[in-house]
């Protein structure tokens, strides 16, 4: 199928068959579009599909791949849109896993999406008003707002354009995280006397083909006398504070200063932060410049946050400053136990090693928060055994003897190692089924 690339393919047998097998797809396929053909790509007929009762399992709400087990191969369930599902985050991909019965097997499925230009560059505001001294010297910079293209690589926003050029010019320059800044640049001193209103389009352009693009209205009032601009006493801050913070913690305090006196000295805070969630979690003091907690955080969601300060003059003149907040795990989640695949009968005269249940343990946490540790406790007759990324399989380990236990409560307990450490459990009721050994 166009557009699809066989990454890799590995297939090894143990107690339970395990595989991997990766697609690579474009986001926003139609419904029913070709994704590969597992069953040859996994070296199975189609009627073992059928017999297995093949079956996608994924840990996730959403589902948006189907397996047609009839034909063999697997096909797009709806829509995928890859800046729903990742985001900025490159690469973008959905991991499932396709189970079988009547032996029990599961197979390890990655699809990795591709992006396409689906998404032009855009502004929060349609317009933005700024107030610019005549007296300003030619050089001094003005932030403008930056656009976001929800796309990724070349179909991101690759270039800005302002007009009519003139008084002023665009000055672009990349930060350590490869997001341009944008800058204004005065390059013909301003008299109020002649104009005293300036009207520019600011224009963001993608690299797509063909590119989209986005604009923004830019008024300028032009006034009299401030002759010198803000200066944070850094332009990096960093702080760090626990994902369990509660609302009002402080979290830093960025400064400017100004050389001149009376109300041009004064200076206003702003978290100028537009197209993400920034404000809803932190404010700032415009007055001080202290930034504080007003929202909760949860390190599963954010690990870290950008916060871009403008501080502003009462004549306009701005600068510019990045507080970079790294949020500190604390163990909050507790190990999430599912069931895969379950017998609930089994033949008391069944082989050592054969696999009643499958399960998949996840802990959202990080480090030793995330490490989990799964067993079982009293039942002498099975045994838990580790596969590879948490998944794992109850088997036998002696023979059974319904005459002399006819059912058992299998308790599956898993703790992490955080402190204090949180743990969950699940208990399984397998009934032993008789044989004629008597």
């Amino acid at each position: 199928m166009k557009g699809r690339v066989l990454l890799c393919f590995a297939l090894i047998f143990f107690s339970s068959a395990t595989g991997q097998v990766s697609y690579t797809i474009p986001e926003e396929l139609p419904k029913g579009s070709l994704v590969g053909n597992i069953a040859h790509d996994l070296g199975l007929e189609a009627k073992r599909l059928i017999s297995g009762k093949a079956r996608i399992y994924t840990s996730d709400s959403d589902e948006y791949i189907e397996l047609n087990g009839e034909r063999g191969v697997l096909l797009v369930k709806e829509r995928i849109d890859r800046e729903v599902i990742c985001k900025q985050t490159t690469p973008c991909a959905l991991h499932f896993q396709i189970i079988l019965e009547n032996p029990m097997q599961f197979y390890t499925i990655t699809v990795q999406l591709t992006d396409i230009n689906d998404n032009p560059p855009t502004f929060e505001g349609h317009n933005i008003e700024l107030k610019i001294s005549e007296s300003a010297a030619v050089g001094s910079k003005y932030e403008l707002e930056r656009a976001l293209d929800l796309d990724v690589g070349r179909n991101d926003l690759q270039r800005y354009e302002l007009k009519p050029t003139g008084n002023f010019a665009l000055n672009l320059h990349s930060n350590s995280d490869e997001n341009k800044n944008v800058e204004m640049v005065l390059q013909k001193p301003l008299d109020r006397e002649k104009q005293d209103k300036i009207n520019l389009v600011l224009t963001a352009i993608d690299g797509g083909e063909p590119p989209m693009s986005g604009t923004m209205l830019i008024v300028i009032t032009v006034l009299d006398a401030n002759d010198n601009a803000p200066v944070f006493t850094q332009k990096i801050y960093k702080a760090t504070v626990h994902e369990n913070s509660p609302v009002g913690t402080n979290v830093a305090t960025v400064r400017a200063t100004d050389a001149d006196q009376g109300s041009n000295s004064k200076i206003t805070y702003l978290i100028t932060n537009k197209l993400d969630n920034v404000r809803k979690i932190f404010t700032i003091n415009d007055d001080k410049g202290e930034i504080t907690l007003t929202g909760h955080l949860d390190f599963e969601e954010s690990r870290n946050f950008e916060i871009n300060v403008r501080a502003s003059d009462e004549g306009g003149l701005t600068d510019s400053c990045k507080l970079i907040v790294e949020v500190q795990d604390v163990n909050d989640n507790k190990p999430d136990i599912n069931i895969m695949s379950k017998s609930n009968v089994i033949a008391e005269d069944a082989t050592v090693n054969t696999v009643v249940t499958m399960i998949h343990i996840e802990d959202k946490d990080t480090g030793d928060n995330g490490k989990i540790h799964c067993f079982i406790s009293g039942n002498v007759e099975f045994t838990l055994e580790s596969s590879t990324n948490n998944f794992y399989s109850l088997v036998t380990n002696s023979e059974l003897d319904r005459e002399r236990a006819s059912e058992y409560n299998i308790t599956v307990s898993c703790s992490d190692e955080g402190v204090p450490s949180l743990s969950s459990s699940v208990t399984l009721t397998l009934q032993i089924s008789d044989v004629n050994d008597n």
